[in-house]
């Protein structure tokens, strides 16, 4: 029981351990890494490399395809750039199993204790934290890595009779065998959610020579099918875009897996050649310093195998990627849903998440989205103002007029109810560690959704003062006032039309000022037709309640505009006025 203990617990710093230091290195360079990303995919063989390169260095190939996942959906990676990224972010997750590899054949525990000291130090510096929390993940995984080796090593694995009986109990050259490991492999992946502490499993078997070579690469075959497993169960509620790119993943493995079994011991001994492992090796034919020096090496055969595999699958694959994109778009077909009536989030989804820097990235697509949302039901209002015009004196309650200010009045819903779901998943986000930089975007990004949520507000306000007038008993408006809303309504839309320009671009090639000199020229507008109306009423050039509800759809669009600046100043990082 103590030795299970042991053997669990170590399994347990080994996840942890690598988990700290994919957040931590995305902490410090995740900005960076997305520009890489974006940059660097202008084709496939560059998207293969940026994959490879990115994955290797934050050590998570979730993360690489998060990344991935979130460009295609704002547009600025096509599926295709994608799924060669996807390619190289399997190739370079294999990194793990060499970390692993020498973690299990070399005592390295003094790098463990050189890593928490170090980590310590630069974490209480703050200034140097991330790299603290870098280093202390590093130290948490080499340990996990040395107590396993020592646990395995005290298990003595290779003499336990039940342990040997089990596994003899497979026919090593039945292909059924290495099917049943394969599946088994990638069920205790799934099960486990990962594949690095299946990898540390397997190689713990195959060094204590318990578990024979193949078997041990048909378990490393199933933990590629297992995670691609647990990415499609978690983009099943995701969008279009992200359930394809989780096919792709999976049809990548699935591939990979069919034509090697085809070529299945060939490939095998040829690795076991590189590595200079002995297969036919056996314990009565050799000492046991020859035969445990020998098994010492099939660590590094596994992980030779799992780069080696991957390596050769993404040169055969990386020829055929528009056949592959056509097929997942064949399969994964667009959800044919109302848009109106669609108050699901598009880019923010439950499972897929795996660190905070992130979601942040996620969440921000999803207030694009509002912002667009929001610029599209003032559009409505305006077009609402036109039918009523142009209605006036035909039956009331027209079809057209109902349909388009339901359409607005959905709109208000759905506004209300984006800005409650993106704020409930930016809590869970603030939850986590997160540095400085992003708790300000955080912040900033409360402070865009509720000014968004007004906009929408203003625009039904409108949409209802409209409706009120045009199924009262009012009077017409003139044709100066309709001109005059249609000036006051295009330099709102203009405002709108600045806030979206900054939303989907970079704000340090954004200039404020523009937005800010339309809100005083909105102003300054309004203050010109609040007189000219006290005048008009006075000259009995319309009613008092007709300028009444003149003035109220004036003073709504001044209002929106003011919300549009506070959308501003909140992604600009200004101080509200």
């Amino acid at each position: 029981m103590f030795i299970a203990l042991k053997l669990l617990g170590s399994l347990a710093l080994l996840m942890f351990g690598m988990k700290g230091m994919s957040e931590a290195l995305q902490k410090m360079a995740g900005p960076q890494l997305r520009h890489v990303l974006g940059a660097m995919t202008t084709n496939r063989f560059t998207g293969m490399l940026t994959g490879t390169l990115v994955t290797a260095s934050v050590q998570s190939s979730t993360a690489t395809t998060v990344m991935t996942v979130s460009f295609v959906n704002a547009g600025l990676l096509t599926l295709a750039q994608a799924i060669s990224v996807i390619m190289g972010a399997n190739i370079g997750t294999t990194l793990t199993a060499w970390i692993m590899s020498a973690g299990m054949s070399f005592d390295i525990s003094i790098v463990s204790y050189v890593g928490f000291f170090l980590g310590i130090i630069l974490i209480y510096l703050k200034s140097h934290r991330y790299i603290g929390d870098f280093l202390f993940g590093l130290g948490l995984l080499l340990l996990g890595l040395t107590t396993l080796r020592l646990t395995g090593n005290e298990m003595d694995l290779g003499h336990n009779e039940a342990v040997l009986g089990f596994f003899q109990s497979f026919n090593p050259h039945s292909f059924m065998t290495t099917l049943i490991f394969l599946i088994l492999g990638g069920v205790l992946t799934f099960c486990v959610q990962s594949s690095a502490a299946v990898m540390a499993i397997t190689m713990i078997l195959c060094s204590s020579g318990a578990l024979p070579i193949y078997q041990g690469i048909a378990l490393v075959l199933g933990e590629n099918i297992g995670t691609t497993i647990t990415s499609n169960l978690a983009a099943l509620s995701a969008n279009t875009q992200a359930r394809r790119a989780a096919l792709a993943h999976m049809f990548f493995n699935v591939f990979g897996v069919l034509w090697i079994l085809v070529v299945f011991r060939p490939f095998i001994n040829m690795v076991c050649g590189w590595v200079g492992f002995d297969v036919n090796m056996g314990k009565d034919t050799v000492s046991a310093a020859t035969f445990a020096a020998n098994t010492a090496k099939l660590s590094f055969v596994l992980a030779a195998f799992h780069t080696t595999f991957n390596v050769i699958n993404a040169g055969i694959l990386i020829w055929f990627i528009p056949q592959i994109e056509k097929f997942v778009c064949w399969v994964i077909k667009p959800k044919k849903v109302d848009e109106e009536e669609d108050f699901r989030l598009h880019f923010i989804t439950s499972g897929i998440m795996k660190t905070p820097e992130l979601s942040v990235l996620e969440a921000q697509k999803e207030i694009q989205s509002f912002s667009e949302r929001m610029q599209r039901m003032f559009g409505m209002v305006k077009e609402l103002l036109n039918e009523s015009s142009s209605l006036m004196g035909k039956q009331k309650n027209d079809d057209s007029f109902n349909k388009l200010y339901s359409r607005i009045e959905k709109y208000e819903g759905i506004s209300d109810n984006m800005e409650l779901e993106i704020a409930k998943y930016l809590e869970q986000v603030a939850d986590a560690h997160l540095s400085d930089e992003t708790k300000g975007k955080i912040r900033s990004m409360l402070r865009e959704i509720s000014e968004l949520e007004s906009i929408g507000d203003a625009c039904f306000n409108m949409a209802r003062t409209i409706s009120r007038k045009y199924l009262g008993k009012q009077d017409h408006f003139t044709d100066s006032q309709y001109d005059h809303l249609h000036q006051m309504m295009q330099l709102t839309d203009n405002a709108l039309t600045q806030m979206n320009r900054l939303m989907l671009g970079r704000k340090e090639s954004f200039d404020a000022n523009r937005t800010f000199n339309i809100e005083n020229e909105i102003n300054n507008y309004r203050n010109q037709l609040k007189s000219q109306n006290i005048i008009d009423v006075n000259n009995h050039e319309y009613t008092y309640a007709v300028g009444t509800i003149y003035m109220d759809l004036v003073n709504e669009c001044e209002k929106l505009g003011d919300y549009v600046v506070n959308v501003v100043e909140a992604r600009m990082g200004i101080r509200q006025r």
